[in-house]
């Protein structure tokens, strides 16, 4: 199973993602970037990493690269360490939330930041087409160790210390589920930086077998980490993808939430406070998060789903006119770290959110209105899907249609979305609504998708 888009790339080890994958994107992207520039990589801990970052690293020194190998650290740690050396881009080895035998590549240019649609499209081009600059025998690149992971993890924390006040969090015990990832690395060096009380499970960084599916979702919540708050006293629980670029959370009364309510309640705390008011999210997001910005006379931007079309639309403003962006996979950017998706970052305004309220999690969370989503995914077993949305179109017609990325439409009181996904062969189906479940139309969403052949 592999995966080739705007996204980067994606796979099952060995059955669909090979090494001569790797090593050619990886010769694409040295050839993409400006010559000679240095390059960070890094990666997860999944078996397959350390084959991956070879090829990488053969491809990018093939192209007169330098490459800074950072080891084993979170996507968020290589994106500001790019930044921080004055880095041409970098590479992260690993796949967030998807299981073990999965692995992929995700690409960044020298603002830390994702690809830009134009720039990812250039980059396939030369993937595609195969017209990779290799440089000469004595002007290939060579590794370079220097910083090494804990270096860069403190530079990364000392970062996290200029803009919260831990002072006011050590009140707070959490429990984290690290699934096996690389949050734990970063979590340990809070607790002993700042002397927060923290209580990590699943924190072994692993290889082979996660403890659990990494997902960040209410689902993998309340069967791993929601049980354990209230029995540890803590304040909250804090779940992990892989890749600690996404977060998932638990009540201190060990209720799951769900993974759509983290950019709503982060918007609301940032919105206020922040010059920025609009927030960017995908078309896929619940839309309690534009109830939270009507709050603070704020505007929601909706986009095609795709970490692509967020940094397409961040482009489009200022950085100073956008409080938060991100999606309703617990995965946020905040405009104070510019724009990586990032989620200790996010554990954090939580947590700051409640110390400035003086409000445990679920008062804050009982303060929104109820919205309740219904999702699920089909495989894609069919080239008919145009069909399928012209026939859910005309069906559905009566709603406020949009047609950017699959087909959403929406009334006053309830919406859906139907869009084949960018990095697995399935389709997605998506429908909300206000106080109630949309049972009849996702039962009728779903059943015209089972349809094709």
């Amino acid at each position: 199973m592999l995966r080739i888009s705007h996204v980067g790339l994606r796979g099952v080890v060995g059955r669909g993602l090979t090494a001569a994958h790797v090593l050619d994107f990886a010769a694409a992207f040295g050839t993409f970037l400006e010559p000679g520039c240095r390059v960070v990589i890094g990666r997860d801990p999944r078996a397959s990493g350390i084959m991956l970052r070879e090829g990488v690293l053969a491809g990018l020194t093939a192209c007169g690269h330098d490459v800074v190998d950072l080891g084993v650290v979170s996507t968020p740690v290589i994106q500001h360490c790019i930044r921080n050396l004055e880095a041409g881009g970098g590479v992260s080895i690993g796949a967030s939330h998807n299981t073990a035998d999965w692995n992929a590549l995700k690409f960044f240019g020298p603002e830390g930041i994702y690809l830009s649609t134009a720039e990812a499209g250039e980059l396939l081009d030369i993937y595609h087409l195969r017209r990779f600059d290799f440089a000469p025998w004595d002007r290939t690149g060579k590794a370079v160790e220097e910083p090494c992971a804990a270096e860069a993890i403190d530079s990364y924390v000392a970062v996290l210390g200029e803009h919260y006040d831990f002072e006011k969090l050590r009140r707070f015990r959490v429990v984290v589920d690290c699934s096996n990832g690389t949050s734990s690395m970063i979590l340990r060096r809070l607790e002993q930086r700042y002397g927060l009380d923290m209580v990590l499970i699943n924190e072994r960084t692993e290889g082979r077998r996660f403890a659990h599916d990494p997902a960040t979702n209410r689902e993998t919540v309340a069967l791993q980490l929601a049980p354990l708050v209230k029995p540890l006293g803590a304040d909250a629980g804090f779940l992990f993808d892989i890749d600690s670029d996404r977060v998932a959370l638990a009540t201190e009364t060990g209720e799951a939430v769900s993974e759509e309510m983290v950019l709503p309640l982060l918007a609301d705390y940032l919105l206020p406070r922040r010059e920025g008011k609009l927030v960017i999210t995908n078309l896929s997001t619940t839309a309690l998060v534009e109830e939270v910005a009507r709050r603070h006379g704020g505007k929601v931007i909706r986009v095609p789903v795709g970490r692509q079309a967020a940094i397409d639309a961040l482009t489009s403003y200022r950085p100073e006119q956008v409080a938060i962006a991100g999606e309703g996979t617990g995965a946020v950017m905040m405009s104070q770290f510019r724009f990586v998706y990032d989620g200790i970052a996010a554990m954090l305004a939580v947590l700051t959110m409640m110390a400035e309220q003086g409000r445990r999690l679920s008062e804050i969370l009982a303060g929104y209105p109820v919205y309740k989503m219904l999702k699920t995914q089909l495989p894609l077993v069919s080239a008919r899907v145009p069909e399928l949305l012209t026939e859910l179109q005309e069906r559905y017609g009566s709603g406020r249609v949009n047609t950017t990325d699959g087909l959403r439409v929406d009334w006053p009181d309830r919406w859906f979305h139907v869009r084949v996904s960018q990095t697995e062969p399935v389709i997605r189906v998506i429908a909300e609504r206000r106080d109630e479940e949309p049972r009849e139309l996702f039962e009728e969403l779903v059943e015209a998708v089972r349809r094709l052949d």
